[in-house]
């Protein structure tokens, strides 16, 4: 799918067919968003720009001389859009493209940014003079959205917190959620750094606007507060894991506790009974009847004194 947005007349206009390149005049063309295109559709955009797409694969590879670079006629930037799931995110890469005052999405989700964008495009025409202010308006609508995540994780984090505060069974379940949500907050700070990466190479370049640096610099201090946001994040879920362990720790120390007290009370009697059991000839009746009576009696006796010796030093 395709979606070319230009300028006629100062009204905002949206064309679907990639054979409207013939009759769009290029100095009109904000924004083309390619939404998995088909091989006409990218071929029809590289032919209108005069540059070539990256395919998938190039765009995800993780080497920062593939994420971003430039050539004499465009700019190519490569980053990662999450998009929230019931358990755990979802990454997408989205591919950008600026030649000359033109912007060149690639994309294979739907995203909630671009879907704002091109609601704002057709309210405010005369607010997207160049493809640059669509970039930035991308990049702006994603940081709040990355913001609301953060936000989202720190809430969680809470909640876990407050879970462990008030005393509440730790299960396995717990753990695995726990770690799930490390994990959701390691994926939303590599998103952030990403992004920081491509507009700190965006400042340097030549080939951007120096007028709308204010803004990327604005970008970048949004950015570093989020990244100072997760980090915090990181030590609480590292902090609240060792209290989960330590709880865990101590349960099975307790357990281990009466198991050691309750082998220790029952050795004297074992004792008295091998003793016993080995040199006294024991009977229902008569006179052997009496030693049942002493051996059970000092068998009692032995494990009444050990409870006390344990009482008293409070190792109950």
């Amino acid at each position: 799918m395709i979606e070319i947005f230009y300028k006629k007349d100062g009204q905002m206009m949206v064309s679907q067919s990639e054979t409207d390149f013939a009759v769009i005049p290029y100095a009109d063309v904000i924004w083309i968003d390619l939404f998995v295109p088909s091989g006409e559709e990218k071929r029809a955009v590289e032919t209108f720009l005069g540059t070539t797409i990256q395919n998938r694969a190039q765009a995800e590879e993780i080497e920062i001389s593939s994420r971003y670079y430039e050539t004499e006629k465009a700019i190519f930037a490569n980053t990662s859009f999450l998009s929230p799931g019931p358990d755990e995110y979802n990454e997408e890469t989205v591919s950008f493209i600026l030649t000359d005052n033109i912007l060149t999405t690639l994309r294979e989700c739907p995203l909630r940014s671009f879907t704002d964008l091109q609601r704002r495009l057709l309210a405010f025409p005369t607010m997207y003079d160049s493809g640059h202010v669509a970039f930035l308006s991308i990049l702006e609508q994603r940081i709040d959205l990355d913001a609301d995540m953060v936000e989202l994780v720190s809430k969680e984090i809470t909640q876990y917190n407050k879970k462990v505060s008030l005393g509440e069974d730790i299960s396995e379940e717990f753990l695995v959620d726990l770690n799930q949500l490390q994990d959701n907050t390691m994926l939303i700070r590599e998103n952030i750094v990403d992004k920081q990466r491509v507009i700190s190479s965006i400042l340097k370049s030549p080939k951007y606007p120096k007028e709308y640096q204010p803004r990327l610099n604005v970008l970048l201090k949004d950015i570093s507060s989020l990244i100072n946001h997760t980090n915090f994040g990181f030590e609480r879920l590292e902090y609240l894991q060792n209290t989960v362990l330590g709880i865990i720790n101590l349960d099975q120390n307790k357990i281990m506790k009466v198991f050691t007290l309750v082998s220790l009370m029952l050795m004297p009697p074992t004792l008295i009974a091998s003793f016993f059991g080995m040199n006294v000839r024991f009977g229902w009746f008569g006179n052997a009847g009496w030693s049942w009576v002493l051996a059970l009696t000092l068998m009692a006796l032995s494990t009444i004194v050990i409870f006390w010796i344990f009482k008293r030093r409070k190792m109950f």
